[in-house]
């Protein structure tokens, strides 16, 4: 099979790493990058050495695989185009802006038989990975996704932007039907929802509770995940892992505790996990093979973090009328 014809539609901050990939990978032929912003394409284009774009229509039957990274509110319409050409599609997250755009993209890519794979990138953290290879039975999660205020996104809230994260990491893990929610939050420099804080509930009687702000002045991007037993700690940004387990202690003397607490430091291999991601994409458009993030996946986790939108907007009404109804 020869190379897996790609492009790349909107190549800002993040499409640009898209772009750079798929340059560089064996497996793929980056046949162009589109951008609304021309002069974006253009220098974007010179740099690996590909056509420049300012409508992906002209694209459509012309790669078989292709990447969508631009505003939230077009993710929809961009995508729908290449899904209903048969073209495999690797959406940047949120899957789209309503669940019932994100309901209507997964039908579309099963009747094409059409890969639609979501961008929720932490999936291909090398920490998070090694973490699913450990056995847990988690009864309490904590998830704390910081960082500083970036005037550059302006269509969606902290949710949105960066909850969805570990709500798409928590409900792999716990893989239980989430019973009821509370959630705060509010806006600070912006007209939308800046820091907010969730706390689920889930019916196998596990709890989350997360917080995610885009006003703090150095990112943090951790979390803890409690059982019985042990404790295993996620910092994604390193990325490490620690472990935290009760074991026998052989050395205590008569009357002392028997049990100690233990630490240890898992391996994590260094490797980018936008790399990770397209080369897992690029497999499974080329052997026709489901993807670990599936729109299913996106979808639920769009859901969830709409509601907590919604609640934290309910809550927040008539003390600020201004607010943006998005989150």
């Amino acid at each position: 099979m020869g190379k897996i014809r790609t492009a790349v539609v909107g190549v800002g901050r993040m499409g640009q790493h898209h772009a750079r990939i798929y340059a560089q990978h064996p497996d793929a032929q980056l046949v162009a990058v589109v951008d609304s912003h021309e002069p974006t394409a253009r220098k974007m284009a010179r740099s690996w050495r590909c056509k420049p774009l300012t409508d992906y229509r002209a694209l459509l039957g012309e790669v078989d695989a292709v990447s969508i990274a631009v505003p939230t509110v077009a993710h929809f319409e961009v995508a729908r185009e290449f899904l209903t050409r048969g073209a495999h599609v690797l959406l940047e997250k949120p899957i789209a802006a309503t669940v019932e755009e994100a309901d209507e993209l997964v039908k579309i890519a099963q009747e094409h038989r059409a890969i639609l794979q979501v961008g929720h990138i932490e999936r291909f953290n090398a920490a998070v990975r090694r973490f699913h290879e450990i056995a847990l039975t988690p009864v309490f999660i904590e998830a704390h996704r910081l960082g500083p205020f970036d005037p550059r996104v302006r269509d969606i809230g902290v949710v949105m932007d960066l909850m969805i994260h570990d709500l798409d990491i928590i409900l792999n893990l716990v893989r239980s039907r989430v019973t009821s929610i509370e959630a705060i939050g509010c806006p600070v420099l912006s007209d939308m929802i800046d820091i907010a804080n969730a706390r689920l509930h889930f019916e196998n009687g596990c709890i989350a509770n997360l917080t995610a702000s885009r006003i703090t002045p150095t990112k943090k991007r951790k979390i803890r995940v409690f059982q019985e037993g042990a404790y295993v700690s996620i910092d994604y940004a390193k990325p490490s892992m620690e472990v935290y387990r009760i074991v026998p202690d052989r050395k205590a003397h008569p009357g002392q505790p028997a049990m100690k607490i233990k630490r240890s430091i898992e391996k994590i291999a260094k490797e980018e996990p936008l790399k990770a991601e397209i080369d897992h994409f690029l497999q499974c458009a080329a052997n026709g093979v489901e993807p670990q993030v599936k729109g299913e996946h996106a979808q639920q986790a769009l859901e969830l973090a709409v509601r907590i939108t919604n609640m934290i907007l309910e809550d927040y009404h008539g003390r600020a009328p201004h607010l943006h109804h998005s989150g």
